[in-house]
């Protein structure tokens, strides 16, 4: 009974780690969905797709940021670069 209820202590303790992992993990997939929307994107004409990644990279970026890893956060600061560089050169629609 003692082993067993310090196994369960032991679990508890070690769940805020866990989750500061599974966050930065779907910081990463927000970031791939969005880098999957945003490729597509820099092709002309269909620069107004990238409306549609913003708000999954605004979301990875507050996942990564509540992550213990920046890595992340990074990432998808990477896509939300590419995606604000790529809207601004289309004027915002093109």
């Amino acid at each position: 009974m003692n082993g067993q209820l310090r196994i369960e202590t032991l679990a508890i303790q070690r769940c805020p780690i866990h989750v500061g992992h599974m966050l930065n993990i779907l910081s990463f997939l927000f970031g791939i969905v969005s880098l999957i929307v945003v490729i597509p994107a820099t092709i002309p004409l269909l620069g107004w797709a990238n409306w549609f990644a913003l708000p999954l990279i605004v979301i990875g970026v507050v996942l990564g940021q509540m992550s213990q890893s920046n890595a992340g956060r990074n990432f998808n600061l990477v896509v939300l670069l590419i995606a604000v560089v790529r809207l601004s050169l289309g004027g915002g629609i093109i």
